[in-house]
């Protein structure tokens, strides 16, 4: 190979390197920008009180009521096609577990639900990957906000369908910086927590389970991306909802 052809070589291979690393610092900014964006909102209504109207909708008294109430994959849950029950929606995007529990009196109470639906807690555990040294306080504190959560919603009266965190997928490029495999490990100590939670007035609905892999990650149908649902995800859990409401109202 002569020294012309190794000089565009060398050529080609500088301007690839240049573009992935061009690319990658544009995915980082974008990640750091969201973040930022965040944090800051969320300074300005920590619990975000605000998201949703002061006025609950008038209670239809002939259907049992169910709120859907957490996270983004809680937000995002698609109401069953089923008429039989009232769908009310109280999920907020981002969300960490004491920003549900603390918000709970303003968005569920006045709701007077039947049926609390909670999918809550991989933000807490997602940030195991910015503060590892704070791994096992923040999987306590987030067992601690869900327990609350389940004690707040029985003292009203309302039955709680407790779901399981739903498994990750396949991390980006972009995330990888800011995560770890101790957030897996973070998910499955919570869940078997979740496990023993359930009571007369607590139902859980094994969402890793329908959801996960072998490998125990969410399988590839289901991923929206990393955290979220695709419909068929929210497809496969809707049917063991209705199940466990039907087992409920009678």
């Amino acid at each position: 190979m002569n020294s012309r052809i190794l000089t565009q070589v060398a050529i080609a291979l500088g301007l690839l390197t240049l573009s992935a690393s061009l690319t990658l610092n544009w995915l980082l900014f974008k990640r750091a920008k969201f973040y930022y964006l965040e944090l800051n909102e969320v300074r300005l209504d920590p619990a975000e009180v605000g998201y949703y109207p002061e006025s609950p909708p008038e209670k239809q008294s002939d259907r049992p009521r169910v709120v859907f109430f957490g996270d983004s994959r809680a937000e995002s849950w698609p109401a069953p096609e089923q008429k039989a029950y009232e769908w009310l929606n109280r999920g907020i995007d981002g969300q960490t577990s004491v920003q549900v529990w603390q918000r709970f009196p303003e968005h569920v109470i006045d709701l007077q639900p039947d049926v609390v639906v909670v999918q809550v807690g991989i933000n807490d555990l997602k940030t195991i990957g910015l503060f590892p040294q704070r791994r096992d306080e923040i999987v306590a504190n987030c067992i601690s906000h869900i327990h609350q959560i389940v004690t707040t919603a029985e003292v009203l009266g309302a039955t709680v369908i407790l779901t399981t965190i739903f498994p990750v997928g396949d991390i980006p490029l972009e995330r990888r910086p800011f995560w770890s495999g101790e957030i897996e490990q973070a998910i499955a100590q919570v869940n078997a927590e979740i496990q023993t939670l359930a009571s007369d007035r607590v139902i859980i609905l094994d969402a890793f389970g329908l959801l996960a892999d072998e490998q125990g990650k969410n399988q590839r149908a289901y991923q929206k991306d990393e955290l979220h649902l695709t419909p068929a995800g929210y497809a496969q859990l809707n049917p063991e909802l209705l199940a466990m409401l039907a087992q409920e109202k009678r």
